[in-house]
């Protein structure tokens, strides 16, 4: 069975015990993988098993700040050598990858142990985990509901205290959604902090960010120390950081000025649990010595558009790559209608036109950052709704038109960080009365990470949510 108290730690309380040598790396891999066979028949969290890699790997020599720790990959970046990724999609053959991202050589160059990868939408183009390659992941607070996604599969693994920390990305919110959904920490962190390398220089037109999601603030935190920083080629810049950011949230913020709104970008009423969730996040701001005050930027629905058309034609080149590489000709029955459409729709689109919507989303970036500059923060929900029954929502929906704006009244405000670049945080304040987790988010200035982190330390202080447990768990 293993390390029997293994959930009750995260990941830089189970490091402190194998430094101690209160328990040895390899039992903490055995707790693991334990919890993965256990738990894993009704999650679906976890889609490849990597377990004598893992093994192997906690036998060696580790050192960093999470040495001996467990941890999984998702399913779309996070290339391991020798393992698969198949991005959620039953067009993409499992081959294992012929190198490591450098995410993940930092990873385990962090002392981290990675036991195989996780569940995520098709080409992590929904905020939801339901791929047909795979199936769905399920919530642990309830089997019914979505995990989020696309790092569905990843929140769905640290909340059932699987592993303290998993891999996620985010090009639209798919850190934060899981985290909201599953009751997590997770940062998506400013634009160029972690590097996308060795192959890549940016994802979705610079819109995805790596990062992890975690159950507590300082996980997040010496995690973002573990990976952030230049890698030689990087297109993007990320302004300088600290030394630390573990030891930047050991100290309490200054008095921090705040702005909050409950609705969504286009000024329509969020759920009303969504909204009272984002409120006694202000209130508690308040209450710790912030100011707060009720604003937001002026942001039209039309300006959150021009995503669409980059959004499809980077699938279409992703796809086209994928089909150039293997030799295999892309088939609508091998793809989710949703992600069938949207390739097709990627192909009308002229280059001019993409550079007109990267130019407008630019324009935009500069307008919000104007806006955000006299606020430390701003507050406001993570997604309209608690989150929704797994099946909600039909990914073979042949009008995209249809189909995108269901999706988008639920997702409203994480986009707008993708676009700018702003670092943003869901922290899991509030749960439902039917006991689902809700998230607020955080975003910060652009290069800010520290200061979200110190205010979400405060938060985790004041208003502990580490003692919460979802009937699937440990």
């Amino acid at each position: 069975m293993g390390f029997a108290e293994y959930s009750d730690f995260d990941g830089l309380g189970l490091a402190e015990l194998v430094k101690k040598k209160k328990v040895k790396a390899a039992e903490l891999v055995e707790a693991a993988i334990e919890r993965i066979e256990r738990h894993n028949p009704q999650l679906n969290a976890v889609v490849f098993k990597g377990y004598e890699d893992a093994r192997a790997k906690a036998t060696t020599k580790l050192s960093g700040a999470f040495a001996g720790v467990p941890m999984l990959l998702k399913d779309i970046l996070g290339e391991k050598k020798g393992w698969p990724t198949r991005v959620g999609s039953r067009f993409v053959p499992a081959a294992p990858s012929a190198f490591d991202a450098t995410l993940v050589s930092r990873f385990e160059a962090a002392g981290l142990i990675p036991l195989g990868k996780t569940n995520a939408s098709e080409f992590g183009m929904v905020p939801f985990t339901e791929p047909k390659l795979y199936g769905p992941a399920r919530n642990p607070w309830n089997l019914d509901h979505s995990t989020g996604g696309s790092s569905g599969g990843s929140a769905a693994a640290v909340a059932a205290g699987i592993v303290p920390l998993a891999h996620a990305n985010d090009g639209g919110g798919s850190i934060r959604i899981p985290a909201s959904c599953c009751g997590l920490v997770g940062l998506k962190p400013t634009r160029g902090r972690n590097p996308l390398g060795p192959v890549r220089g940016e994802a979705l037109s610079g819109f995805v960010a790596e990062h992890v999601v975690s159950r507590s603030v300082r996980d997040t935190a010496a995690a973002l120390d573990a990976t952030a920083g230049p890698e030689i080629g990087d297109p993007y810049a990320a302004p300088p950081q600290p030394s630390s950011y573990l030891a930047v949230i050991r100290r309490q913020p200054r008095k921090l000025r705040i702005a909050f709104t409950t609705k969504r970008l286009d000024s329509e009423a969020c759920d009303p649990e969504c909204e009272a969730a984002t409120q006694a996040a202000a209130t508690l701001c308040e209450k710790l010595g912030h100011h707060v005050e009720e604003d937001m930027p002026q942001v039209s629905d039309d300006d959150i558009g021009d995503l669409g058309p980059i959004a499809a034609s980077s699938l279409t080149m992703i796809i086209d790559s994928i089909s150039k590489a293997t030799g295999k000709t892309p088939a609508s029955e091998e793809f989710e209608g949703y992600t069938w459409n949207l390739y097709q729709l990627g192909k009308t689109f002229s280059a001019a036109q993409y550079h007109l919507c990267r130019a407008n989303l630019h324009r935009l970036s500069r307008q919000v950052a104007a806006w955000h500059q006299p606020y430390d923060a701003w507050i406001t929900p993570v997604l309209a709704t608690p989150p929704l029954k797994i099946g909600a929502v039909n990914y073979d929906e042949i009008d995209l038109t249809k189909g995108w704006a269901q999706i988008v009244r639920y997702i409203m405000l994480t986009r707008l960080q993708n676009i700018t670049g702003q670092p943003a945080i869901s922290l899991p304040i509030v749960w439902s009365k039917s006991g689902l987790p809700i998230g607020v988010q955080f975003v910060g200035r652009f290069g800010e990470e520290h200061l979200l982190l110190q205010l979400a330390a405060q938060i985790e202080k004041a208003e502990p949510w580490n003692k919460r447990r979802p009937p699937v768990y440990g």
